[in-house]
């Protein structure tokens, strides 16, 4: 393709690695600022290891504000937008996301918009470090340090490239550092790009260690191992259509399942889902140390935690602040805040056999308690019957997770702005705030929002695998790591490439392993809940007590009009339990369950539903898309739906189908993002001269 000059110079992404790294000898998570430090000192040999520890920050950008969710989980199936619409374009696809960033001045609904050249411009901030480090990797004397420096080198560059690939499709392919500001490069094609990234993680693969020595979730061999067989499945995979005929399926195919099963084996899937996400107990807790966490972006109790801390617990519940007619308080003894970014589309709920899979019942917050004191007569103008007020610490808000063919007919539904006369059957009394999926076989969720419009409800279940209850300020930072590999996702990889092989019935016994962990155990208490609220005190099963514990910094009241500590209103906001029972309609039972499937021509009710409504034929698009709906019970919220997606081309059917907001605007040139047009504008020709408008058309993907 055409070479051309760029004034973009290399010592900006230089600084960007310097201003994050740590020394060997130092805490790994700790950030020391180091922008004192020449480009001198990162040829030398403690440089280049300081170098390689600092790697590790460029990850913790995915999770610092509002792109985590906009570029990761938006305009999918699985979430559509709340009434907060700071990242509307990207679930809408409407003509503003384009590729100029959204500002306020452009149409956004506030100045946090995830820009559209965010992800572009921190990848090559990485791809920046890791390539100084592998071409500077001969100053490190010790082999097995310099190999692992590399191998980390290499991982960070390929897994930047694939970001950018899944993201973007072809770009600009710099393997080399540079020490002058950049004047010539060529956009790579889409091949030469995926290319490269199997390379890198190949390399890496080769290099890192068995177990690193970052602690749980710090890059080692299987880490590796688990991208490189996600990049040759992508190889392999619709989006690659028209030119991965060069590569025979078989064999890469057979490499990603060979590469699974020696991921799987190292580390094996852990026995509780719970353990994944619900059971958080404290900053740096033994769940962070699960055998199943292949990498995260760790974070700690560090007072300096960089640019980007962890604020992933603002975007999945409900905003209970507003709908709730003051019977439920925020702070940060619940451990989500409720900026309802994410809130679940209809899909979401019913791809699940809600009596059968405990991940249903382990993701999703059900149930939260009453903790601000309203009086008698308040709910009884709201529809409480006489002597069935509720009291502080009873449920103040639940969620009736149903299916069509069931109610529980305890009542109407509402928020606690409005009249209704729901008592929940299992205590006699009123709930102030109640929705279900469906009511009279109708979906309702989105009913009962303050806005009365489905598009901007803000009354909705959400789900838990972000909440901290280590925060000691309502607004601060997550002290918890973020989850971005695991051996749950490595299953379903193997699945699919068994499925694109066409050995269909292994890949359901493969899948069928990762279901057998999803089923109910013997004697487990299926009416228990709990999430990482519980990491705000001991007797929660906190690993400490918050040290705001005995503090009264939040709004909620007791029945004698005092302000509560902390300690008290988590005592009466985290109840943990869910509405299991209520929500099924089945005799409470400790008996196992059964979600294992007989054979790929027997799929499950809930699947065979969504596949008709996506009008699957082919067996194969069937399984693939039976696949997509075990990865959203499985990784719901894991950050990677729309990559997963785009990847199948299966972004605009599953869009269409399941997010309403989405539906009318959604279209082929979505599966590739726009390239970001601050990049563009700055691109010369080889004469020095601005590019001209049909010279940067040709930089763009199409039809933006």
């Amino acid at each position: 393709m055409k070479k051309i000059i760029s004034k973009i110079a290399i010592s900006a992404l230089l600084l960007a690695g310097m201003t994050t790294v740590s020394s060997c000898g130092d805490s790994f998570l700790e950030e020391n600022n180091r922008q004192a430090y020449s480009t001198a000192y990162f040829e030398t040999e403690q440089g280049i290891t300081d170098l390689a520890t600092a790697l590790y920050a460029n990850i913790r950008w995915h999770f610092g504000y509002e792109w985590a969710y906009g570029i990761t989980i938006y305009g999918c199936d699985e979430f559509t937008s709340a009434a907060d619409l700071t990242a509307e374009p990207w679930n809408n696809y409407d003509g503003r996301l384009n590729p100029l960033d959204c500002t306020a001045e452009l149409g956004a609904a506030n100045k946090n918009c995830p820009p559209v050249s965010g992800l572009w411009d921190q990848m090559y901030y990485g791809i920046s470090t890791a390539n100084t480090l592998i071409g500077s990797a001969d100053q490190i004397s010790d082999a097995n340090v310099r190999q692992t420096c590399l191998g980390e080198a290499y991982f960070l560059r390929g897994y930047n490239y694939y970001r950018l690939f899944a993201q973007y499709g072809a770009v600009v392919l710099q393997l080399k550092a540079l020490d002058a500001p950049v004047t010539t490069f060529t956009r790579a094609t889409e091949e030469e790009v995926l290319n490269s990234v199997i390379s890198d993680f190949e390399q890496a693969y080769q290099m890192l260690p068995e177990e690193s020595s970052r602690g749980v979730g710090g890059w080692n061999k299987y880490t590796a191992a688990h991208f490189l067989a996600k990049a040759l499945l992508f190889r392999q995979s619709e989006r690659c259509a028209s030119w991965n005929a060069n590569y025979k399926a078989e064999t890469d195919l057979n490499r990603v399942i060979s590469l699974c099963d020696e991921v799987i084996k190292a580390h094996p899937l852990t026995s509780d889902y719970n353990d994944l996400y619900a059971r958080w107990t404290g900053i740096d807790c033994k769940q962070e140390a699960n055998s199943e966490i292949l990498m995260c972006a760790q974070h700690s109790s560090d007072t300096y935690a960089g640019r980007f801390g962890n604020r992933t617990y603002n975007y999945f519940n409900p905003q209970f602040s507003n709908f709730s007619g003051g019977f439920v308080q925020r702070g940060q003894y619940i451990g989500g805040m409720d900026f309802q970014r994410c809130r679940p589309n209809e899909y979401a709920y019913i791809v699940f056999d809600n009596v059968n899979d405990s991940r249903m019942w382990k993701t999703f917050k059900t149930v939260y308690g009453y903790n601000n004191y309203q009086t008698n007569e308040k709910m009884q103008t709201l529809g409480c019957p006489a002597g069935a007020e509720p009291a502080l610490g009873d449920p103040g808000i639940m969620f009736i997770l149903n299916t069509k063919a069931y109610d529980p007919n305890c009542g109407t539904y509402g928020n606690g702005t409005e009249s209704h006369t729901f008592v929940n059957s299992e205590n006699g009394k009123w709930v102030p705030n109640v929705v279900a999926v469906y009511e009279k076989g109708n979906y309702v969720m989105d009913q009962h929002g303050m806005s009365k419009n489905p598009a901007t409800c803000n009354f909705f279940c959400g789900i838990n695998k972000t909440d901290d209850g280590t925060r000691t300020a309502e607004k601060g930072d997550s002290h918890r790591d973020v989850i971005m590999a695991r051996t749950g996702e490595t299953v379903l990889v193997k699945a699919e490439a068994q499925v694109r092989l066409g050995k269909y019935e292994e890949a359901i016994a493969t899948v069928n392993t990762l279901r057998a962990r999803a089923q109910w155990k013997n004697g487990e208490d299926r009416s228990f809940y709990t999430d990482g609220t519980m990491a705000f005190a001991k007797e929660f099963g906190g690993d400490a007590d918050n040290t705001t514990a005995s503090a009264v910094l939040g709004k909620c009241i007791n029945a004698a009009g005092a302000k509560m500590t902390n300690l008290e209103a988590c005592r009466v906001s985290f109840l943990q339990r869910n509405t299991y029972y209520l929500s099924t309609g089945i005799a409470p039972t400790t008996a196992p369950s059964s979600l294992q499937i007989v054979s790929s021509d027997n799929l499950p009710a809930e699947d065979v539903a969504i596949l008709n409504k996506l009008g699957c034929t082919d067996k194969k698009d069937k399984l693939i898309n039976f696949i997509m709906n075990e990865r959203t019970r499985e990784l719901l919220g894991e950050w990677d739906r729309w990559e997963e997606l785009s990847r199948c081309n299966l972004l605009v059917k599953r869009a269409k189908a399941f997010n309403p907001q989405a539906a009318p605007n959604v279209a082929a040139k979505h599966n590739l993002r726009p390239i970001p047009q601050t990049f563009i504008d700055q691109l010369k020709d080889e004469s020095g001269n601005n590019l001209s408008d049909a010279e940067k058309a040709k930089w763009q993907n199409p039809e933006y």
